[in-house]
């Protein structure tokens, strides 16, 4: 907390971060409101940013004022943030066989759309949800008719809103494990609602894709595109792994210092087929200045006027 009220406090820098072709961001703090956002992704180097609209573990949902709303638009404006991506709360789970979780599920998921329609965020992140209790199939299957059933009377498309379902760390019980999982989401509900895909590194790689070595990475980008189709995922979370390949545990750590390595980053920051993609950090702060050194360290790795296709 002390650390995000030194950067606000700070005077604008006089020249403005250094800048990439890649729209390169962060996971930033909204704290004391949520145009406060705006104003630290600039401070740390970004061009894009990702934030939490509402607590991200707490079903009371908190008010979003216009001139919030304002402000925030005013300051994205200004600094040439964009694409503005909201991440869903982590309690919501469209998939749950519970009732009442999926009850309260699809009121914070309508809630989470109509905030991100207010601020006019270009993305929403959902996490397809736990199926504990049915099976994966029955899963999906709710999942998807929850987000249809979620958004009804919700104009998505002319606000220019696109729900990305995110792929996952493949834990016991959870969808999005598989590409062809978040493949399923996005397919059926097509024509339905704008939807995409956001893909996580370390999320792929504990599910237990090779995406560290070179050959790897190659057939787990070319089946990626088989799958989803690299033009749908509209969002990268570039987080390096603390746990191995295939161990299903999600647990981020800073860019180059993990399982991942620098290199893989690279090459998905210079690969001309994902250039229309947002790539945002949600690294940990184990201390001060790591989302700064996250953000730096991905612009590091921009080849600019060497990109080519993987």
């Amino acid at each position: 907390m002390a650390q995000e009220q030194d950067i606000l406090g700070q005077r604008p820098p006089r020249r403005p971060p250094r800048l990439t072709s890649r729209r390169i961001g962060i996971h930033t703090s909204t704290a004391g409101g949520v145009q406060n956002a705006a104003e630290r992704a600039y401070r740390l180097g970004c061009n894009t940013l990702q934030i939490f609209s509402s607590s991200p573990r707490q079903w009371a949902p908190w008010e979003l004022s216009g001139p919030q709303c304002e402000e925030m638009n005013r300051l994205q404006a200004r600094y040439d943030l964009k694409p503005l991506v909201i991440h869903t709360n982590y309690l919501v789970n469209l998939a749950s066989s519970n009732e009442l979780v999926l009850e309260k599920s699809m009121t914070a998921f309508r809630g989470e759309v109509e905030r991100a329609l207010a601020l006019g965020a270009e993305y929403l992140v959902l996490h397809p949800g736990s199926f504990r209790g049915a099976d994966r199939e029955q899963g999906l299957l709710r999942t998807t008719a929850a987000i249809a059933a979620s958004t009804q009377g919700l104009d998505l498309a002319k606000r220019s809103l696109t729900i990305l379902i995110e792929n996952t760390a493949g834990s016991e019980y959870s969808l999005g494990g598989s590409f062809e999982q978040v493949a399923e989401v996005v397919e059926r509900l097509e024509g339905i609602v704008p939807v995409g895909a956001c893909i996580d590194t370390c999320h792929t790689h504990v599910a237990g894709y090779d995406i560290v070595s070179e050959e790897g990475l190659y057939q787990t980008l070319q089946h990626l595109d088989a799958t989803i189709g690299l033009n749908r995922v509209k969002v990268w979370h570039c987080n390096d792994a603390k746990a191995t390949r295939g161990s299903k545990l999600d647990r981020h750590q800073h860019i180059g210092k993990g399982t991942i390595g620098r290199e893989t980053f690279r090459v998905l920051l210079n690969d001309l087929r994902l250039a229309h993609a947002a790539f945002i950090a949600e690294t940990p702060i184990d201390k001060p200045g790591d989302d700064r050194r996250n953000v730096a360290a991905l612009k590091a790795l921009v080849e600019e006027g060497s990109s080519t296709a993987c």
